[in-house]
């Protein structure tokens, strides 16, 4: 529910209400979820401050509105009915989108970018061509006027470009550099720790999938690419990491995204939530894959290989930094095999090779921060506070992801080691990966995969694992070896009428080790010829095992 808005503001007719210390009120223009990431960004320079009191509202013009007031919500904050805001009496409005009648603000408006940059043709019922969002005068006038007080620019081209299409916005042009991409460049220390929380290896490649919105994105033209990719991938030397635009989480509505993912979910990749975490996994990455949305270049600006799966240069203006990258930056063939494409653009890449472009994120490297305080403190007429303003790194994904279940495992067995290349599951499904043991989990959903399973696995305790394994063996005729945990928590792994073998070493490995005594037992060896010791090789990765024979 709103907050009524004499409760809030005003505490007798005519009068604005205040606190002791509050001597400024600003206004949050709210379009949608991604705009509101945006302004989150920039709200802390001020919003701490005593003498100044600031309110949210939405404004409802976004075709993707929903889950806009829930995000507010869940971070405390209530906003008034935009017919409340556009009667209150406010020192300054700050908002990150056009569109809607911002006009009727009658404060100072401050308007932010919420990529990178204005980049995109877009069109609305009520204009016609093809302008560019945020610099064309379809966007920057009502009724001959300019609606912005201050228009925020990231680089001085877009200053450029806005003379060509709107000169009589470019007197209340700032180019204040680029927040967003301020605090990625903040968070690259902390890049070991966003891929531990991302649950990438020292050894991985984080291969990061990013779509825009709309039909000639990434996802709207190949949504099968993110399943196609962790297929193709072994597990043990890549992560699968895929982010996508707010406007399809919330067009779609989350549930259904998630249910589009889901086989996804279950191969491992890490689906990062649409609010928050993609700045992460782009400090993570060691490749991005993506489309004409300001993601990919926000990557590419961080000098990280880029692979492009669409380029609709139709769609954003030809000037424009996004259309230079279009143009230049290697392309993905989504039909064909996907693990060499990776591995050629991560060893080919010079990020010199496309400074030019991507240099054109901002003028103002790390200082947009004290820029953008000073341009609103000046509007507020307030002395700015003492602390210096600063960029901060941006948080934690909040949960690490799920590890993956039921899995292909291809063994070349050799003197005292086996080296393994993982798939999940559902790389039988693909044409380029052939052969391997598929080892199913017991709580796999898929019953096609313990239907065809050659190894069952349980990671749970048992007395008598051994017990656990013959009576789950009669039941899946086509199984030749099942594997649980001790009461001590070490691997055993048996077979209908085999001794059990149990495993001393890393609690991962169990479902490893038993792929590999079924490649053992399909060369014609016992489980009594096995070693002491085993060497178990998986991508970079080397462990050692014990495993020993018992009835």
């Amino acid at each position: 529910m709103a907050l009524e808005w004499d409760e809030l503001l005003i505490g007798a007719p005519g009068r604005r209400w205040r606190t002791a210390s509050t001597t400024r009120r600003v206004l949050v223009v709210v379009h949608n979820v991604t705009a509101a990431t945006r302004l989150l960004d920039v709200v802390p320079l001020w919003a701490g401050d005593l003498r100044v009191q600031t309110v949210f509202s939405c404004v409802g013009s976004s075709a993707f509105t929903t889950g806009t007031t829930d995000f507010l919500g869940e971070r405390g904050i209530t906003p008034v009915d935009w017919e409340q805001a556009v009667r209150g009496d406010f020192d300054l409005a700050v908002t990150a989108s056009y569109g809607g009648p911002l006009h009727e603000i009658s404060a100072p408006l401050v308007v932010l970018p919420h990529g990178m940059g204005y980049n995109k043709f877009l069109k609305s019922r009520e204009i016609q061509g093809n302008p560019v969002f945020g610099l064309s005068d379809a966007w920057l006038l009502h009724e001959g006027e300019v609606v912005p007080s201050v228009a925020v620019l990231s680089h001085h081209e877009q200053r450029d470009r806005l003379a060509r299409y709107c000169p009589e916005a470019v007197p209340v042009a700032l180019v204040a550099g680029d927040p967003c991409f301020d605090r990625m460049l903040a968070s690259r220390p902390l890049r070991d720790s966003y891929r531990h929380r991302l649950g990438i290896d020292p050894d991985q490649r984080c291969v990061v999938i990013s779509s825009t919105w709309g039909g000639d994105s990434l996802f709207g033209q190949h949504p099968s690419l993110v399943l196609r990719l962790a297929r193709q991938l072994p597990l043990d030397e890549y992560r699968v990491v895929v982010a996508l635009h707010p406007n399809i989480w919330h067009g779609h509505s989350p549930w259904q995204v998630r249910m589009w993912l889901a086989e996804c979910t279950r191969a491992g990749v890490v689906v990062l939530p649409p609010e928050e975490g993609w700045r992460a996994g782009l400090v993570a990455a060691d490749l991005t894959i993506g489309d004409h949305g300001s993601v990919t270049f926000y990557s590419a600006a961080l000098g990280t290989p880029v692979l492009l799966a669409t380029w609709p240069e139709e769609t954003v203006d030809p000037a424009s930094p996004i259309a230079a990258l279009l143009r230049t930056a290697p392309r993905l063939d989504p039909h064909a095999p996907l693990a060499g494409q990776v591995d050629a653009a991560i060893s080919a890449h010079r990020a010199a090779d496309f400074a030019d472009i991507t240099d054109l994120a901002t003028s103002e490297p790390g200082r947009s921060a004290p820029l953008l305080r000073a341009e609103i403190y000046t509007r507020l007429e307030l002395e700015e506070p003492p602390a210096p303003a600063d960029s901060a790194a941006v948080p934690l994904p909040t949960a690490p992801p799920s590890g993956v279940g039921s899995q292909l495992v291809q063994v070349r067995l050799a003197d005292h080691a086996a080296s393994v290349t993982r798939f999940p599951a559902a790389a039988l499904d693909e044409p380029t990966t052939s052969g391997g043991v598929l080892v199913a989990c017991a709580d796999e959903p898929d019953r096609r995969w313990l239907e065809l399973a050659e190894v069952l696995v349980h990671d749970d305790r048992y007395a008598d694992p051994l017990r656990w394994v013959r009576s789950s063996l009669s039941r899946l005729p086509g199984c030749m070896l099942a594997a649980t945990r001790d009461g001590a928590g070490h691997w055993v792994i048996g077979g209908a009428d085999l001794p059990g073998t149990r495993v001393t070493g890393p609690a991962d490995l169990g479902p490893v080790c038993a792929a590999v005594l079924h490649a053992w037992l399909c060369s014609g060896r016992s489980p009594r010829e096995l070693p002491d010791q085993l060497r178990i090789i998986l991508g970079q990765r080397e462990e050692l095992v014990r495993l020993s024979t018992q009835d």
